[in-house]
């Protein structure tokens, strides 16, 4: 192999005369790359025009009627970008530095519009101009800087960027009811931050995700012809924008790479003190076209792509035996389809609702883990994200106090429950109507406790839940608002397969500040509120929600798998946190590759069902909003979803997945859809 040939000092002339030197841990990245990269939906820009004069005069801002004749357009672009680039890597040790370029094309556009007070042009409709930015290619020069371990590298960047632009003017002409307008061709340049991760596949090839915020600065003043009509006169402004860009890196090393050894997967951990991981995921997904007569301002859109990114790092500590202390700092970039909206078993379970066109930085867990052994027999704990390497009693009692994820310890499943490598779809990697408590991103703060044996395990929590619907605010009056878990997880062998199962039965019980849909809808109908949904904000109190989960996993071969789950919520006042389903029914099967030489591969197939109590239908058919739909009216049928995915591992750290998922009357409206949607994946971790 090319990796072990790397190891042989100074080539064949020695070979005779000396032993392999020992390989470094981490990837030698110095020489020459080349590659291409490319993203869909992840891009984003935001453009700015004026101060702007017509005839000499500054006339109020684009959109937002600013006096100062400056209007920030902060309706995000965003377009699919793609492009090549290269670049050289020096190495010193662990440490990383080179150069690059690269030039992307893109199709950044953003319209705007302006009035033009004292002109005669006010009460025009459309107001007198629409403005049109259009930027189709990107270039730059970096310099890079990082850092190597085992096969990864991760880097900060900065240089110089440049940009080009159409601005396009067209106004209507009052005198003669005509249209007029202008082109101009600016040009940008601006500086550029950023940073990435890059990931050894092979010898020649890495994959790689490299985020740059470009702030593309100002051009010059430039004319826009002249306002015909009515008291009209020579036109004027100025551009910037700035932007955001993720890209998906394929990287081709022509020197080749030398590769560290591959460690055994079955080699035990080392106790330790210290447990550092990271993950970083990638997902681009697009919807195709599927009848729409009608939107909500949560409805779905047909014909669009949005990707999202997400990096995270799992750090941990042993401060002493049985007692742990962990954060996880996450970057999270994009937005789901239609801002995460419109599907209530939404297809991206990597989309948060916090979505951001930049990367944005959260605190998202951060907690102390004690455990308390029993004695007895013991198991290992392997080296993981949030667990460190060592030993501890089978039965134990563990107390978690901080920041995490109701996920991270209920409704847990072998076969669906991550996003990242399984299901993505909302109805299959949870139970969609077990409304968690948690902030936008899906966290919270309070109190786990678990009482494990070998047989079974006793778990409940006690949480923080949002001040209102769909919050990232926490509600500070834990003793009268609160969320309550309970969950008993059963392990068995069922002795005809001779092959493990679990069985979880959770009951939730969370009071928040929601409001009664049947006393919205009540209030709108006797015309106290003209819109239910200002009925349901101003109605909103202290209110209790309730129900369960049933969770089962079970294998059926050591490759084969199949899963079922149901749940439901009292379906009489508002969900908190989660998602708009009152009921839910899923299961599906999960087989791993061995049959055809992948067994590190997985193909999964599922199935879901989610529901409407009758009280929440004539709340979304009055026109009411919920956490993630709302299409203005409603003819109810229930929501049906299929998913399809296959798992391909690339290495044992990277997985690259191809998802379709298939969804009957998006947001329970039978007058939309049916939608297809298609999607690829890919994640990394270390």
């Amino acid at each position: 192999m090319l990796a072990a040939a790397g190891l042989i000092a100074d080539g064949a002339q020695a070979a005779d005369l000396a032993a392999p030197s020992p390989a470094p841990g981490f990837v030698d990245w110095s020489g020459s790359y080349l590659g291409l990269q490319g993203s869909a939906g992840a891009s984003f820009a935001n453009f700015e025009f004026g101060p702007s004069t017509i005839g000499g005069r500054r006339v109020r801002a684009f959109e937002t009627g600013d006096a100062t004749g400056r209007a920030n357009l902060n309706r995000d672009a965003t377009a699919a970008v793609g492009g090549a680039f290269g670049g050289w890597n020096w190495q010193s040790g662990a440490f990383v530095y080179g150069i690059e370029a690269d030039l992307v094309g893109a199709n950044l556009k953003r319209p705007g519009s302006s009035t033009a007070p004292g002109f005669g042009y006010e009460a025009v409709d459309p107001p007198f101009a629409l403005i049109r930015e259009k930027t189709d290619v990107i270039g730059s020069g970096r310099v890079r800087l990082g850092y190597a371990f085992d096969r990864n590298l991760v880097y900060a960047s900065f240089g110089l960027a440049g940009a080009n632009g159409r601005v396009i003017a067209t106004y209507p002409d009052l005198a003669t009811g005509g249209v007029g307008g202008a082109r101009r061709d600016v040009s940008y340049l601006g500086f550029t931050l950023g940073a990435g991760v890059q990931y050894a596949i092979t010898p020649d090839f890495s994959l790689g995700l490299d985020y740059r915020y470009i702030d593309f600065g100002e051009s010059g003043r430039f004319d826009l012809g002249v306002l015909p009509g009515v008291n009209g006169g020579p036109v004027a402004t100025r551009s910037a924008f700035v932007s955001n860009e993720m890209m998906l890196r394929l990287y081709w090393h022509p020197e080749g790479l030398r590769l560290p050894p591959e460690s055994e997967d079955d080699t035990p951990s080392e106790p330790s003190r210290f447990s550092l991981h990271g993950q970083t995921t990638f997902i681009n997904q697009g919807v195709t076209g599927f009848r729409s007569p009608y939107r909500g301002d949560q409805s779905l859109v047909p014909h669009q792509a949005q990707a999202t990114t997400t990096a995270t790092a799992f750090l941990g500590f042993k401060l002493w035996e049985g007692t742990e202390l962990y954060y996880n700092p996450e970057f999270s970039q994009g937005f789901g389809l239609s801002r995460t909206l419109g599907v209530a078993g939404f297809v991206n379970g990597e989309a948060q609702k916090a979505g951001a066109p930049f990367p944005k930085l959260r605190s998202n867990r951060y907690f102390l883990k004690q455990t308390f052994g029993f004695g007895g027999e013991t198991e290992a704990v392997p080296d993981g994200p949030n667990s460190i390497a060592g030993t501890r009693d089978v039965e134990r009692i563990t107390l978690v106090v901080g920041k995490f994820a109701l996920g991270d310890y209920f409704d847990n499943n072998a076969y669906a429950h991550d996003p990242r490598v399984d299901f993505m779809n909302w109805g299959l990697w949870g139970a969609a109507a077990y409304d968690f408590p948690a902030n936008l991103p899906g966290f919270t703060q309070g109190l786990m406790v678990e009482y494990n044996r070998a047989e079974f395990a006793l778990r409940a929590a006690y949480t923080q839940v949002p001040k209102q619907p769909s919050s990232d605010i926490f509600d500070t009056r834990v003793l009268e608002r609160q969320g309550l878990t309970a969950e008993i997880e059963e392990r068995h062998v069922l002795p005809w397969l001779e092959q493990p199962g679990k069985v979880r039965l959770g009951l939730f019980s969370n009071v928040g500040n929601t409001a009664s849909y049947r006393e919205a809808v009540t209030l709108t109908q006797l015309g106290v509120f003209g819109d239910v949904n200002d009925a349901a904000a101003a109605t909103r109190t202290a209110r209790r929600k309730s129900g369960f989960y049933l969770n089962l996993e079970q294998a059926v071969t050591s490759d084969l798998g199949v899963f079922a789950r149901a749940s439901a919520g009292d379906g009489r006042t508002e969900n908190l946190s989660f998602t708009d389903v009152d009921r839910s029914y899923s299961g599906g099967v999960s087989l791993k590759g061995t049959a055809w030489g992948r067994p590190a591969d997985t193909i999964g197939l599922g199935t879901s069902m989610n529901q409407l109590s009758p009280a929440h239908r004539d709340f979304f058919a009055a026109g009411g909003f919920g956490l993630l739909i709302g299409d203005g009216q409603l003819n109810y049928s229930p929501e049906r979803a299929i998913e399809a995915y296959y798992a391909m591992s690339l290495t044992k750290s990277v997985t690259m997945s191809f998802d379709y998922q298939h969804v009957e009357n998006p947001a329970y409206n039978r007058d939309r859809g049916p939608a297809d949607f298609f999607g690829t994946r890919l994640h990394a971790d270390f």
